[in-house]
């Protein structure tokens, strides 16, 4: 966008000076009202893009860098579900075939959905607590709906972490105390360790995690017995469920703390307090760490895992296609739910980490690269796991299929019984339990930093007193996340983590483009947009035009009805979830959308009336006059007008010329 000021003679006299000056003046005034930020380069003092101070006083702060953000961003959007998750999807639905569909929804659903949060958030410099209330008064609540999402996934996010940090404690030593079957062992615990150091004695036979000389195996004939592979259990499983956990017999019986995961979630939310304490100067500094050194990791271990045995077999099942499962609808449920979770749009994170920016950030380009670098890190990290996996189905004499499982039995139990059969176990392990630690950290930053900006942008006197709202906030997860440290604490992992972030999301999603590009305008938004990055072209109008208005809100209502039809009883280990345990599961999810039907009525109720019902709604629905950029807006030095002086000023999105003003100001948007 660009303003041009035509050219004319300047006249003598008082009275066309003042026209001057009341004429440049109107203009100002009718750019800003139209949303036209005109901010300035960093020398000028008047012009410097940065946020307006509050009334109160209290900074809000920016990002120190344009890097700080990225790297946030990165952190937030690539987690432990690029290791876990995406691997599993992609192998049980098609393999190298569910390429499609995951980069046909990351166009679909993931991407407009980033770019729009992401312009939203930075163009009002506010977090979601804040900014629907001034764009959208009547659905003030999604902001908080929003942020509910967060609080709930921030308070079982963190265990993991903690169940990392203690699997990484106990790497420190010269045998993993997973590699033999100990006292917590079961009886279809199978060492492929002790098999080995057996089967060097002659006649020695390993059966029942116990070595049988050859006297004991001719006397109990233990020869002629038959064993079934697929009832062995590696080593590993057992010490997660049986010594990590010592998990109950369902969730009705949580039993008592599991005092070293206690330890580990409490060191877990310490680093979170001291990484966000000083608010986005020390999280943009952590998070080059926690967003960068994943990739480190997963280039060693990818170097590491091709150079396996029988890493070609897993390879090959994760790349083969199957083109038959593109024609289920469950295939492109899978990947259009595994971009809306690995980009986590209507969660409040990508709003708050981008109110943070400066004003004329290229959120465009920010979005591409996170987004491009999401979908490229999942695909990298399914070589890395499927390498290793295929080594394992060689080393057990099993199919893929068999060994590899999804979520935390993936990262704490295959994992684990893998590093056990390559060189240096400790060191392998500790390498891979401390990526996974980055990995979590970086997402659980950006979570906590939704929830304390919704804190601060409510209570704006709160930012000067950031280091307490930030303990508070760690110190209710901590209490909060005791829950799941209990003997019955996976049960409700699995539970919270199927419902908290479940079909209330795609609503939220849904309600945002209604929001944003019916209400308010997907044209007008467009050109809040374009003030911040400059124009673009008009196909690129159309595009980002017919997704926030049409597409992209039927795919999510097509996925919401979807996953209501395809409804089924959860399970965890075979064991199914009291009627009492489902219902809870259900509330959690109808969690947002009883705060955005609540706050909406006593937002309505509170609301001043008006001459009639369908006036107040109608009002309510649009933005109140506190709407528009919270950037601060150029000085015109007029002086410099009246002697003729030009001065311009250029930025990405425009370029004024203040040279000989006509007292007309007669202007063209090109």
């Amino acid at each position: 966008m660009s303003i041009v000021f035509s050219r004319v003679t300047a006249r003598p006299g008082r009275v066309e000076t003042d026209k001057v000056k009341q004429a440049a003046q109107e203009q100002l005034v009718h750019d800003v009202s139209s949303s036209a930020v005109l901010t300035g380069p960093a020398a000028d003092d008047d012009l410097v893009g940065e946020v307006q101070e509050p009334e109160d006083g209290a900074e809000r702060g920016n990002w120190s860098g344009r890097f700080d953000f990225i790297m946030c961003l990165l952190g937030f959007s690539v987690g432990l579900g690029n290791v876990w998750r995406f691997p599993y999807l992609a192998y049980s639905n098609g393999g190298g075939a569910f390429l499609f569909p995951f980069i046909l929804m990351f166009i679909v659903v993931g991407f407009p959905l980033m770019f729009l949060e992401l312009s939203f958030g930075q163009f009002a410099a506010l977090g979601p607590a804040a900014i629907f209330d001034r764009i959208c008064p009547l659905l003030n609540g999604l902001g908080y709906g929003m942020i509910s999402v967060s609080t709930m996934v921030s308070f079982y996010y963190t265990v993991i972490i903690a169940w990392a940090f203690l699997y990484l404690f106990k790497s420190l030593t010269t045998e993993l105390p997973w590699e033999r079957c100990q006292s917590w062992a079961t009886e279809k615990c199978y060492s492929h360790l002790e098999h080995s150091e057996c089967s060097q004695v002659n006649g020695s036979l390993y059966i029942n995690h116990t070595c049988f000389n050859a006297t004991q195996v001719e006397e109990k004939g233990l020869n002629d017995m038959i064993f079934n592979k697929s009832d062995r259990v590696a080593p590993a499983q057992d010490y997660f469920e049986r010594e990590i956990l010592q998990i109950s017999d369902g969730i009705y019986d949580l039993g008592s703390l599991r005092w070293q995961i206690v330890i580990c979630l409490f060191l877990t939310w310490t680093l979170t307090f001291v990484s966000l304490s000083r608010g986005t100067k020390s999280m943009g500094k952590v998070v080059y760490f926690t967003a960068l050194f994943p990739y480190v990791v997963l280039t060693i271990l990818f170097i590491r895992g091709v150079t396996l045995e029988g890493c070609e077999k897993g390879i090959i099942y994760y790349l083969t296609p199957d083109f038959s499962k593109l024609t289920t609808a469950k295939t492109w449920v899978a990947a259009a739910v595994q971009i809306f979770f690995a980009l986590s749009p209507a969660w409040g994170g990508l709003i708050t980490l981008s109110s943070y920016n400066k004003f004329h950030n290229d959120c465009f380009k920010d979005a591409l690269i996170v987004g491009i670098g999401n979908i490229l890190t999942s695909f990298f990290a399914g070589f890395v796991i499927f390498a290793i996996v295929g080594y394992l189905a060689k080393e057990l004499d099993m199919s893929v299929d068999k060994v590899v499982n999804e979520g935390p039995g993936l990262a704490f139990i295959v994992f684990p019984d893998v590093v056990t059969r390559l060189p240096l176990p400790p060191l392998w392990s500790f390498l891979f339990f401390f990526m996974l630690i980055t990995l979590g950290m970086g997402s659980e930053f950006a979570l906590l930093e939704t929830v304390i900006t919704a804190v601060q942008d409510t209570y704006p006197p709160f930012r000067q007193k950031k280091i307490y709202v930030v303990l508070a906030v760690c110190a209710l997860g901590f209490t909060g996340g005791l829950l799941v440290c209990t003997e019955g604490g996976m049960y409700i992992l699995q539970l919270m983590d199927t419902y908290s972030a479940s079909w209330a999301v795609f609503i939220m999603a849904i309600l945002e483009c209604i929001i944003i590009a019916w209400i308010y305008g997907a044209n007008h938004f467009i050109g809040d947009i374009e003030m911040m990055i400059g124009r673009k072209h008009v196909y690129w109008h159309r595009f980002f035009t017919a997704f926030w208005k049409y597409l992209t809100p039927s795919m999510l209502s097509f996925l919401m009805v979807f996953n209501w039809v395809d409804y089924s009883r959860m399970k965890y280990a075979g064991k199914p979830y009291p009627i009492w345990a489902e219902l809870i599961g259900w509330v959690m999810a109808c969690i947002p959308i009883i705060i955005i039907s609540s706050m909406g009525a006593w937002k309505f109720y509170r609301t001043r009336s008006e001459k009639d019902f369908k006036t107040k709604v109608h009002k309510m629905l649009h933005p109140t006059p506190k709407w528009g950029p919270a950037h601060k807006i150029p000085k015109y030095d007029l002086g410099d007008v009246e002697s003729g002086k030009g001065k311009t000023v250029t930025n990405p999105g425009f370029a004024v010329s203040r040279t000989n003003l006509d007292p007309t100001l007669s202007s063209s948007r090109l």
